[in-house]
């Protein structure tokens, strides 16, 4: 496997999920995490975990699946059309929270690594993953923290690599057909092996060590915020975008699709309750129009004033 070691990756993400299902768990206080295992027909197969109906999450899930075939399917082809007719493994840990709370973001994260083989040929192997953020009624000091976070995990590997991820993220997390982001972003990196396994590695695992670091903060902050009805509703409005992206997007929904996944489990990360109005628009002044105005577009966080108008 030309230096990479598919095994010391699967051991780490087996325990990645094992440590954000129970930090997770113990942060809700009121549900646990209930294990699925599964198989897939063609090779390979998961354990999806899933939390319901917490006292702060009101859907969660962290999945972890290792899968393997004798094709890439085309959604990891199409920016590398040379691997195309290669086999395959791919091996991962997805994980979205969804809380009840309005004042609590909704966060995904997501690492994974990839080999493709050919007989005859050298395999070609490379990691992906990051983490994003999707406040309802953001605040500033905690979309700060978030990005110190991320910026943080990334320094050890040099000073342009949270800029590069951060930028990636944006773009990747970007509704084009709403012409807005998704959330305030975070990290994103895919088809990654420039830096050898072993540092490639070393970065993927600063990157899912950092989640919780980041996310936790923010949700011991706003989980206990009263909240009401409208609030409520533009919540569940809000999520309708989240299912737009996942469905008409993501590169992670429509692999797990083409290579034959488990539907339940990829379609793990939607929320359990979303609305969609014609045509609506925030009431001027409103918080709502500020998270549109301020928050869902591109922006340099920890470059800018300490200070949102």
């Amino acid at each position: 496997m030309a230096g990479a070691n598919l095994e010391d990756v699967k051991t780490y993400l087996l325990d990645l999920q094992e440590r954000l299902c129970r930090t997770l768990a113990a942060e809700d206080g009121g549900a646990l995490f209930h294990e699925d295992s599964w198989q897939r027909e063609a090779g390979g197969g998961g354990r999806s975990r899933v939390l319901e109906h917490g006292r702060i999450f009101e859907k969660g899930g962290v999945n972890f699946s290792h899968v393997y075939g004798d094709l890439l399917p085309p959604s990891a082809t199409a920016a590398r059309p040379e691997l195309a007719g290669r086999g395959f493994q791919a091996v991962g840990v997805s994980w979205v929270m969804h809380p009840e709370n309005p004042h609590v973001p909704t966060s995904h994260g997501n690492v994974r690594f990839f080999i493709a083989e050919k007989e005859g040929e050298t395999p070609v192997w490379w990691f992906g993953g990051g983490f994003d953020l999707t406040p309802f009624y953001p605040v500033h000091e905690d979309v700060l923290h978030w990005h110190r976070v991320a910026r943080d995990a990334c320094a050890p590997f040099g000073d342009d690599v949270y800029p590069r991820f951060k930028a990636w993220c944006d773009d990747y997390f970007y509704l084009k057909h709403r012409e807005e982001t998704r959330g305030v972003g975070g990290l994103f990196f895919d088809d990654f092996n420039e830096w050898g396994f072993d540092r490639s590695f070393a970065f993927q695992r600063a990157v899912g060590d950092a989640f919780l670091e980041a996310y936790l903060p923010i949700v011991q902050r706003r989980r206990d915020m009263s909240w009401n009805a409208r609030e409520r509703d533009f919540q569940l409005y809000r999520r309708g975008r989240y299912v737009e992206f996942n469905l008409v997007w993501d590169r992670g929904t429509l692999f797990g699709l083409q290579s034959g996944g488990r539907t339940e489990s990829i379609l793990m990360s939607m929320p359990p309750l979303a609305r969609w109005e014609y045509d609506w628009q925030p009431e001027p002044g409103s918080a709502e129009e500020r998270l549109y105005r301020d928050y869902l577009r591109p922006r340099d966080w920890l470059g800018e004033s300490e200070e949102i108008p």
